[in-house]
């Protein structure tokens, strides 16, 4: 057997061959021949399924540094070295049924992969780095143990298909509605309880797979018009948690994403004034501050909180001058609206001390509008949550599409009253729509 694998390794330097196939070998460790002198230099797919290796070589891009596929599917793997980082014009990873229990943060610097598969593992978590994937079309990570999917995620906006398949996932980062070009997601066995108010606002996303999923009872409306798979959803009585929301009408209880922080009826006419706050600095940036939405500038060291403050621990002159600029009153429309002189706003938190080192500050975000003539307002002060909730709102209304903070109007429509009703038959699921208003609460219409 040895003397065969050094063959065909031989016979791959001498013929200089692009593709090397060392499936089924039996192999415990990585061939020292691949790595001999100046190892194989031209060598750009490399296929080692079935064996028995546990880890890989540090030197691996110094000795195969074209490498564009790298086939480990069904090895003993536990641990990825640091330097799989290295392999710089790397394209395909597949290390699908090994025995991985950890991912190493260097595989953010794999720039050029387009296809990971990391299914049939004991991941319990996803490095954040897996955001710097800027060309990641293909994401596997089912049949593992995670609980949560890395929001820094929507950083890979070439990503066109997430499957993570039975796992232990109780909900979904809002953040993945941001994904451009995500076509297919497919989550089905997990232990989900809620979705994010915009899954399915996205043309793009045409496939969504969420059966099995036992709890969950509510699929946000924009799924209705999408090829989904909802089997096997709602088949046990929902387990009563303190911290979640759930909407209840008649014999249906729905829970809602856990950072909704409060649920408005078709009676309510007024809203309340921390969501009113929330869409007036929305408002403001998103017509007078340069810029793009979603991509505020961080500046370290501008005073503003302690991380986990709320706005009542605020102090008194903080927060005075806050609400002071914060809104104007138009006198025709009634409505909430940002002074047209605004130059500067600043949502942050502070997580050093005044006068302390600018590096052991918090992040700040700073807005400007195009009128650098207009006068410079006071910081506005927000809690952490409002902040991490002013980058990337709940969701949008859905029907006049106006941005989400804290409250939601949400309207139930059970899957057996619509056209979907005869095509999964084994659910108990509704779907659900989330407006912005009392309003649009009462005038949207699912089939219309």
């Amino acid at each position: 057997m040895a003397s065969e694998l050094n063959d065909a390794i031989f016979v791959a330097k001498q013929e200089r061959h692009k593709n090397l196939f060392l499936n089924y070998r039996n192999l415990n460790i990585f061939p020292v021949e691949l790595l001999k002198d100046e190892g194989l230099q031209f060598l750009e797919r490399l296929y080692m399924k079935r064996n028995s290796l546990t880890t890989l070589p540090d030197n691996l891009a110094q000795k195969l540094p074209n490498l564009i596929e790298l086939y480990l599917h069904s090895n003993n793997i536990a641990f990825i070295p640091q330097a799989i980082g290295n392999l710089a014009r790397l394209q395909s990873l597949d290390l699908s049924d090994n025995a991985l229990q950890v991912i190493c943060p260097e595989i953010g610097r794999l720039r050029s992969l387009r296809h990971l598969r990391l299914s049939n593992n004991q991941l319990k978590c996803l490095p954040q780095e897996l955001g710097y994937l800027k060309e990641l079309e293909t994401l596997d990570v089912s049949m593992n143990l995670l609980r949560t999917l890395p929001e820094q995620l929507h950083q890979c906006v070439s990503l066109q298909c997430l499957t993570a398949d039975r796992n232990l996932l109780q909900c979904l980062p809002r953040q993945l509605c941001q994904l451009p070009d995500l076509n297919e997601l497919s989550v089905a066995a997990n232990c989900l309880r809620s979705l994010p108010l915009d899954l399915g606002r996205s043309m793009e996303l045409q496939f969504v797979f969420v059966d099995n999923n036992v709890h969950l009872k509510g699929l946000p409306s924009y799924l209705y018009n999408k090829v989904i798979g909802c089997n096997g959803c709602g088949v046990t009585p929902h387990v009563s948690d303190v911290t979640q929301l759930s909407l209840t009408i008649g014999d249906m209880n729905v829970p809602l994403p856990s950072e909704v922080k409060a649920i408005g009826t078709e009676a309510d006419r007024v809203l309340t004034l921390e969501e009113m706050a929330m869409r007036a600095l929305h408002v403001a940036y998103s017509r007078n501050m340069k810029g793009s939405w979603g991509s505020p500038e961080l500046i370290p060291g501008i005073l503003g909180h302690k991380a986990g403050d709320t706005l009542d621990r605020v102090p008194t002159h903080y927060r005075a001058q806050s609400l002071t600029h914060s809104h104007t009153r138009s006198k025709t429309t009634g409505n909430l609206e940002m002074p047209i002189s605004l130059q500067h706003v600043f949502v942050g938190e502070e997580t050093g001390v005044p006068g302390g080192n600018p590096r052991s500050m918090g992040r700040t975000c700073k807005l400007c509008t195009q009128d650098k003539d207009s006068a410079l307002l006071p910081t506005f002060l927000l809690p952490t949550s409002l902040f991490e909730l002013f980058e990337c709102p709940l969701g949008h209304c859905h029907r006049c599409s106006q941005l989400m903070f804290t409250i939601v109007y949400p309207k139930l429509f059970r899957l057996r009253d619509t056209a979907l009703a005869g095509v999964h038959r084994r659910t108990t699921v509704s779907f659900v729509a989330y407006c912005c208003s009392s309003q649009c609460l009462q005038m949207f219409d699912l089939q219309s």
